[in-house]
């Protein structure tokens, strides 16, 4: 999904779940999102943090 997109994604969810959410882009070079608690990958991939609290 392209930064866009999964920038959208990432603020609807934090706001849904009230949870940090993280963008980072995948070995592939796409982009994804996933909270940020369950995120384990490497932080170099990191491209973004959506925080609802901040």
């Amino acid at each position: 999904m392209s930064f866009t997109t999964a920038n959208a994604y990432a603020v609807s969810l934090a706001a849904t779940l009230m949870v940090a959410i993280v963008i980072f882009r995948a070995g592939d070079g796409t982009m994804s999102v996933m909270p940020a608690t369950e995120y384990d990958g490497d932080e170099d991939s990191i491209v973004s943090e959506i925080d609802p609290f901040a």
